[in-house]
């Protein structure tokens, strides 16, 4: 049999610097534990074991501290962070029905040698799991130890020997002379490890080479083993391991068995750990076993004329379609589901052999349902059936609950609110995922491939679990004080993001096609530049060849490392960049590179071949702070401070000459709200007055008439407005300004000394964040922060900042959707023929016949101006062009 015996603490210190900072809701650090638990699955599946224990230190001293008060001393101790991590780690390895093994007075490597020799006894083979080196010498045709450090490499006798040149048994005899500096043993002074290696293979043993010491070369080395003989010998005791502890050895214990599932559960959901919770067969598809489920299939046109006639006497319903694809403009409904009651759904089929009814048919046959607004429906990313719809001409009315968005108010921090994770966390229902239906990647296949059972009691799964879900998350809301955020500001935009993305924007393919030429120029100069200032040519885009070239050919000094070795990533050539001019070119050819195939080779490819536009996804649920993302083509990050990206801007374009661009941007918006959220009298009367905002800051911080300040002085005061936003320190504003930490610190010293209620309204923040765990918006959009409670001072620094900016943010965030909101109502209501195209941040951007140019800015500025009514004026700027980029401040 194999056997498997893990060096618990190696393996939790390795688990808890892999995953830098995970805490569950209360605050609680679980990274170590996740790591843990991943990284014990993945070896138990790659290794295969009979058999597994696991082994732990003890807090106290061992025997080894007591023959030598300095062992170990220099090592810091265990980080609080997994001090406070390690019982929960031993209660996981408990449920696994792993046995711990620990004794005091011994080091876990003396527990896992006992137990190595005792299994070796009975015949078995035995993988001790650790990166302590002291391990390889109880290596022989039995036992191998496995380096979790190197990738899982497994030292047997010959890579050993390979190694340190001898055999097993004799690597405490080198170690006794090279000591090792982990656990402080001391070895002998000026002989490292090529040394000792050398003298072990010449003389045999630590005693061989004392007694000849005369026949040794080398003045010093002689000189210094006859100093340090007892030294030496204390060295081998103290690295050699002991295989003789004490231990209650129960081999049956150690034989793998099922864990303990409904621990694993409750400690698994107490953690938060709700990929983990999927995996465990406890809750293996509660839903599908549910005796009370009535799901059924309508494949005829009697059945489907009864479902409708159901459905028209309900007053609310969920429905989900199933589709070829994932873009709702090109995508084909297969089928489509509704539910009106719990645990009850019908699956209305338009594909499979011999079928009956087609989606046109049917859906057109149900456009007085989907179009009555007094009919309430639901659905999961109803956006997408509302976009669906829109292809048959038909406008769903009625939107009333979207379970992905409702999710997303409750905790805008989680990672994705997919209906299966959204049923697990608030159903504790393990529900099949579309990657279980259809696969991923390149062995994906089309939803029209799935055999019809499985699609009807997936699309009825869905529709049914929405259903339900939108019940259990309203009343979510309700206690979390977030349903007027959720009904008031996040509902009613899935509509105008849905007509948004229908709109589409046109741009300007032979721009394209010329700029692609130009950057290919570019970057085959650039290319050409860099290799000539290198010395050689090289592939730009390898790291590891790029590395060689600034580390080892031109000697700069490297600034971070990874596990692949020294980091050539953007803040390193960031840094480099100022000593030497190699790494500025590099990241000139990145940008420009990224910029080439990102943008302008990849906005053609994205034209929708039916309205020859292209149509964006603007996303609800992504970002922590309540911004709007976008995908496919995502067009709120195109670059457009530098040359290059302004040029790509250009090629957005409206679509006719009889018709313009019209850019909308809020001024300020940021600070505009902190001035409001703070109550600063004199940040208020700045905006009131319709000053220079940063030309007020600098005069207030200088000391100086507004006439008085200088560029340079509005600069300063620009960057310190904007950067206590952000929460910047001294340290960043130093090296933002180019000036010392000191002069920086007296700075942002006299900002709060102008703006004092800016000082106390930040100091508050972050000590709500601190009390409550979350900080809010304006509109109660929350952000959970748990990691402000963390030990670690970068962490804790990071979180102060994120609540910091977060209520900033967010409120700017919510105000520009109150503004898309009515603005989209006015167009509706007036029938106007501009349309809303994009959202990027603060700015929006129309396409507007010229004709309703006057009428529609008119309009933008009123709706978005008058979102909200603040202390302090909204103030929107905007310009109208035949391009994205080519804009003039409008004139009526």
């Amino acid at each position: 049999m194999k056997f498997v015996l893990l060096d618990g603490n190696s393996f939790c210190y390795r688990a808890f610097y892999a995953i830098r900072e995970l805490r569950n809701s209360k605050g609680q650090p679980t990274n170590a534990v996740y790591g843990f638990i991943t990284m014990f699955e993945k070896l138990l599946k790659e290794v295969g074991p009979d058999g597994v224990a696991v082994a732990f230190d003890l807090k106290g001293p061992t025997f080894r501290h007591k023959a030598f008060e300095d062992y170990k001393a220099h090592r810091a101790p265990m980080p609080e962070d997994l001090v406070s991590q390690m019982p929960i780690i031993k209660e996981v390895v408990r449920a696994l029905n792993v046995p711990i093994y620990e004794k005091e007075g011994y080091e876990a490597d003396d527990v896992m040698a006992t137990l190595a020799r005792k299994l070796k006894a009975l015949g078995h083979e035995v993988t001790i799991v650790t990166s302590d080196k002291d391990a390889l010498q109880l290596v022989d045709k039995k036992i191998k130890v496995l380096n979790p450090q190197k990738e899982n490499f497994i030292y047997d006798e010959a890579q050993v020997k390979k190694r340190f040149g001898v055999e097993p048994k004799r690597v405490v005899e080198i170690m006794a002379l090279m000591g090792d500096a982990s656990d402080n043993i001391p070895g002998v002074p000026g002989i490292g490890d090529k040394t000792a290696s050398k003298l072990i293979i010449e003389f045999g043993t630590l005693e061989e080479v004392l007694k000849n010491i005369s026949k040794i070369k080398g003045d010093k080395i002689k000189e210094n083993l006859d100093r340090h003989k007892e030294q030496a010998r204390l060295s081998r005791r103290l690295a050699e391991i002991d295989q003789n502890v004490p231990l209650d050895f129960d081999i049956e214990k150690m034989k793998r068995g099922e864990p303990d599932a409904e621990k694993l559960a409750e400690l698994y959901q107490a953690l938060e750990f709700k990929s983990l919770l999927k995996n465990l067969t406890v809750l293996e598809e509660k839903n599908s076993d549910d005796p009370g489920l009535h799901y059924s299939l309508v494949q005829n046109w009697p059945d489907f004329e009864k479902l409708k006639k159901r459905l028209s006497g309900e007053k609310e319903w969920a429905f989900d379609f199933e589709t070829t694809g994932t873009d709702p403009l090109l995508a084909e409904p297969i089928g489509v589901s509704f539910c009106f009651h719990e645990k009850e759904a019908s699956y209305v089929s338009f594909s499979g052999t011999g079928k009956v009814l087609d989606a046109k048919s049917c859906l057109l046959f149900l456009k007085d349902l989907f179009e009555d607004p007094k009919i309430k429906k639901s659905g999961q990313n109803i956006k997408y059936e509302m976009l669906i719809l829109k292809n048959f001409g038909i406008e769903l009315q009625g939107v009333h609950f979207d379970t992905m968005i409702a999710s997303y108010c409750l905790n805008p921090a989680k990672p994705n609110h997919n209906l299966d994770d959204i049923a697990f966390e608030h159903l504790e229902l393990r529900i099949t995922s579309i990657k279980e239906l259809i696969g991923s990647g390149a062995k994906a296949i089309s939803m029209e491939e799935v055999d019809l059972e499985r699609v009807y009691r997936y699309g009825c799964q869905d529709s049914d679990v929405t259903y339900r879900l939108s019940k259990i998350l309203k009343k979510k809301l309700v206690e979390k004080s977030l349903l007027h955020l959720f009904e008031e500001i996040e509902m009613p935009l899935v509509r105008v993001l849905g007509d948004m993305e229908a709109a589409g924007i046109a741009i300007d393919l032979p721009l394209l096609k010329e700029l692609s030429k130009e950057m290919e120029k570019a970057l085959s100069n650039l290319t050409c530049a860099i290799h000539k200032e290198a010395g050689t040519p090289f592939n730009i885009n390898s790291p590891k060849q790029m590395a060689e070239i600034l580390f080892e050919k031109l000697g700069l000094p490297v600034v971070k490392k990874t596990k692949t070795g020294a980091s050539t990533d953007v803040e390193v050539l960031s840094q480099l960049s100022e000593i030497h001019s190699l790494p500025k070119e590099i990241l000139k050819f990145r940008e420009l590179s990224k910029l080439k195939s990102t943008y302008v080779d990849a906005l053609p490819l994205l034209v929708n071949p039916k309205t020859h536009r292209v149509h964006t996804s603007f996303n609800q649920t992504v970002t922590a702070t309540g911004r709007l993302s976008s995908s496919n083509p995502n067009l709120q990050n195109i670059p457009i401070r530098k040359e290059e990206g302004r040029k790509i801007r250009k090629a957005f374009i409206a679509q006719g000459k009889d018709k313009s661009l019209v850019s909308a941007d809020y001024s300020q918006i940021e600070l505009r709200v902190l001035a409001h959220l703070s109550e600063d009298k004199m940040l208020i009367q700045a905006f009131q007055e319709g000053a220079d905002i940063h030309r007020y800051t600098a005069s207030l911080i200088f000391n100086v008439t507004m006439g008085e300040v200088t560029e340079t002085m509005r600069g300063s005061a620009k960057t310190v407005n904007f950067g206590v936003l952000y929460g910047m320190g001294a340290f960043s504003l130093a090296k933002s300004l180019g000036i010392t930490n000191d002069a920086a610190r007296d700075f942002i010293k006299a900002y709060f000394e102008r703006y004092p209620r800016v000082k106390k309204y930040l100091d508050d923040v972050v000590e709500k964040a601190r009390k409550d765990g979350f900080v809010s918006t304006y509109f109660k959009r929350r952000r959970y922060i748990p990691e402000i409670l963390s030990r670690n001072p970068r962490v804790k620094s990071f979180a102060e900042r994120t609540a910091i900016n977060a209520p900033i943010q967010g409120t700017a965030s919510d105000i520009i959707k109150i503004a898309m909101r009515h603005i989209a109502d006015h167009l509706a209501k007036k029938q106007l023929k501009s349309k809303m195209m994009l959202q990027v941040h603060d700015e929006l951007l129309f396409e507007a016949p010229k004709e309703e140019l006057k009428a529609l800015v008119s309009m933008v500025v009123k709706e978005m101006q008058g979102a909200v009514s603040f202390k302090v004026p909204m103030k929107v700027s905007v310009k109208v062009g035949p391009n994205w980029l080519d804009m003039k401040e409008f004139e009526p």
